[in-house]
């Protein structure tokens, strides 16, 4: 599959199947494929009119909703490369973090211009808005007419470990992926899907929206901000609506559990789920216990639970848990499952020499869903290499099985023993002295390895004792580091639209706010 199955839908789009997009007021409003094709001609036009042509990018600034879906197949069918970006929050002018991120991104991807309705000013870009971009006007060039770029779409990294990156994926890489997924998933004609997962985030973009495009299936999309704030709604898809897969990190589990009581889930049948994906961040056996505890009593199948292992550089999907195996976990981490067909992983240690099953390591990829390459050079991090995707993320094999272990760029070596983030933060929750949406950070500074947990402020209302639980507990956990337990302002604590700590921002802030601990 090429570039021509992923546009073969707009020659001849269901009038009756498509997308029910969730709106601001708590309903639903459906979208026939019919009807977003001719809007991503439209679209199409506009571009072309706007002065895009072939290998151009077009950066999208915008939220889940059928001018999403325009503008991207209308980027498409100009022969251009959509990138999708993080719009601006709803209802709240841009942040200052938030203004920062953009111009990094769109400085990285070079767009031709951006379409999007409040695009910080001095970007420096021309904008294209919604309105003008499905104005009225001459429908734009027909699939296959302008030969499409080498690069299908440029995706960007969560950017917790650092800044975001832009990786650039091929059409081939692309289709690789979204074939091995349906695979995977048992995708059929007659399969229907929900999401909440932002649009410009790889497993809502690939998995979640060009997934079912694709295939043509039924689509409930909410935007993230209203499944934050009816989670309920997001169940209701799959216990009313015939909804039977999905996909979700970590966090999108905890809030379903924290949110949810059991009385109101009185008759939905949840025994319609096949499939729910869970990847993008640690998650922790039980939490994954937990939300089967709240939804099995409705039909709900633990096995239909997959964690799943992937990366924006891989287009998404590298390893995943087979519909019906059931998820295991190895101490205290939870098993993604075996490499999807043509794709391999391996683990080596710091000089690249392959390491035993049971042995944590850097975990290397090889497959045909690998991305082009980053934009600009590769720099640290994850990296392209030989045919071949360094990930710097750490795990390691058991019986052909991935297990996850974190970032290396989120650890450190102490005492000669590698310590990570998201250990430490799993084991404070699960003693329960770590407050919901704190982290932990891991560096070295001048005197050595430094554990720091950084905690938003409750308003004066946090027992000072429950701080020294926590350091106690995180000097425990990473024996021979230094520990501190840092409080921050409320909302000082940046995240990722996966539910990531930016865990390399907190360590560049604590350290700007720290003495050199090595001067008296």
């Amino acid at each position: 599959m090429s570039e021509g199955k992923l546009l073969a839908w707009l020659r001849a789009p269901e009038s009756a199947r498509g997308i029910h997009f969730s709106t601001r007021e708590g309903g639903w409003r459906h979208h026939s494929y019919e009807e977003l094709a001719a809007d991503a001609r439209r679209a199409a036009g506009r571009l072309v009119g706007a002065g895009v042509r072939r290998d151009d990018v077009v950066a999208l600034a915008l939220a889940s909703g059928p001018a999403f879906v325009a503008a991207f197949f209308g980027a498409l069918l100009a022969g251009a490369v959509p990138a999708p970006l993080a719009p601006e929050p709803t209802g709240r002018p841009a942040t200052t973090g938030h203004r920062e991120r953009m111009a990094a991104l769109l400085a990285a991807a070079r767009p031709r211009l951006v379409v999007g309705d409040a695009v910080p000013g001095g970007a420096g870009v021309r904008t294209l808005s919604v309105a003008e971009l499905l104005a009225p006007g001459p429908d734009g060039p027909a699939p296959g007419e302008i030969a499409p770029s080498a690069c299908a779409l440029v995706q960007f990294t969560s950017g917790s470990s650092g800044p975001a990156r832009g990786v650039r994926i091929g059409w081939e890489g692309l289709s690789a992926n979204l074939a091995a997924i349906r695979d995977w998933l048992g995708v059929d004609s007659a399969s229907i899907w929900a999401s909440w997962l932002p649009v410009h985030h790889d497993m809502g973009l690939v998995g979640c929206l060009l997934g079912p495009v694709v295939a043509g299936n039924e689509l409930w999309l909410m935007r993230p901000e209203d499944f934050v704030r009816r989670p309920l709604e997001h169940l209701r898809c799959f216990g009313e609506r015939g909804a039977s897969i999905t996909a979700t990190p970590a966090f999108g589990l905890d809030h379903v559990v924290r949110r949810v009581r059991a009385g109101q889930l009185d008759g939905l049948d949840l025994s319609r789920v096949k499939a729910m994906v869970v990847g993008a961040e640690r998650m922790a056996p039980g939490l994954l216990d937990r939300f089967t505890a709240l939804l099995a009593p409705h039909g709900f199948d633990r096995a239909a639970l997959l964690p799943a292992y992937g990366l924006a550089e891989a287009t998404l999907a590298v390893t995943g848990v087979r519909r019906g195996d059931g998820w295991r976990r190895r101490g205290p981490v939870v098993g993604c499952g075996t490499p999807l067909p043509g794709t391999t992983v391996r683990i080596v240690d710091e000089r690249g020499r392959p390491l035993p099953d049971g042995v944590v390591g850097e975990i290397i990829v090889r497959g045909p869903s690998l991305g082009l390459g980053h934009l600009g050079d590769e720099g640290a991090g994850s990296r392209f290499a030989d045919g071949e995707l360094r990930t710097g993320d750490a795990g390691f094999l058991a019986a052909g099985e991935l297990y996850v272990q974190g970032r290396l760029g989120d650890s450190v070596k102490v005492r000669g023993t590698r310590v990570f983030a998201e250990d430490l933060e799993q084991s404070l929750r699960e003693a329960g002295v770590l407050p919901r949406g704190a982290a932990v950070v891991l560096g070295d500074d001048p005197a050595g390895p430094v554990a720091v947990a950084v905690i938003e402020d409750d308003g004066g209302r946090r027992d000072p004792a429950a701080d020294e639980r926590v350091a106690r507990l995180l000097a425990r956990g990473a024996t021979g580091a230094r520990t501190v337990v840092r409080v921050v302002p409320r909302g000082a604590i940046p995240w990722t639209s996966s539910g990531k700590p930016r865990r390399r921002a907190l360590w560049h802030a604590y350290g700007a706010a720290s003495p050199d601990p090595t001067r008296t």
